[in-house]
């Protein structure tokens, strides 16, 4: 295995032990308290940083898909999707909330944990051309969004998302 896929499954792996960290040693109390910077308590939050790996499984046959279009169509369906920014961030804050009902502190590490699985063994089986193909990014919908990606930054997205709102929560790691 490569470099890039060992770093990348490596965030992966220490993105679940930090989860379970906090999963582990916080209080109800702490998890429905408000986290920092955020209108999320903990949980939601914890469920928001969850959710970017959970994308990532919608987001890999989207590049494969719109890698193979004209260049130009690309740009267009970016430029869509960023004008469609403040549906998306409506969309993003409830759903986060509403799914924190479901995937809560008992359900949380497992999902991370089977969606992890899922993305390493999809991970595995990438060619190294098929890590190259890239598609342009909606850039105002997350800091960590460039203009364009190819699928292997698509692959480590979401541990960098995880590792930006862990400091944003209000519990103490583990």
């Amino acid at each position: 295995m490569d470099t890039q896929r060992e770093e990348i499954i490596s965030g992966y792996q220490r993105a679940y032990r930090e989860l379970d960290g906090y999963l582990s040693n916080a209080t109800p109390g702490q998890l429905r308290g408000l986290s920092t910077g955020t209108k999320w308590t903990n949980e939601e939050l914890l469920l928001h940083m969850v959710f970017g790996y959970m994308v990532v499984r919608t987001l890999l046959p989207l590049v494969r898909i719109v890698s193979r279009l004209p260049h130009s169509w690309g740009k267009a369906f970016a430029r869509a999707l960023n004008a469609a920014t403040l549906p998306f961030d409506v969309v993003n804050y409830w759903g986060s909330r509403a799914a924190a009902l479901v995937y809560n502190r008992e359900r949380l590490a497992r999902k991370l944990e089977r969606t992890i699985r899922a993305l390493t063994l999809h991970l595995d089986q990438e060619t190294p051309a098929s890590l190259r193909r890239s598609m342009n990014f909606p850039t105002r919908w997350d800091p960590f969004f460039a203009p364009r990606m190819s699928l292997a930054d698509v692959y480590a997205y979401p541990t960098l998302h995880f590792d930006f709102h862990a400091r944003q929560l209000a519990l103490d790691p583990q």
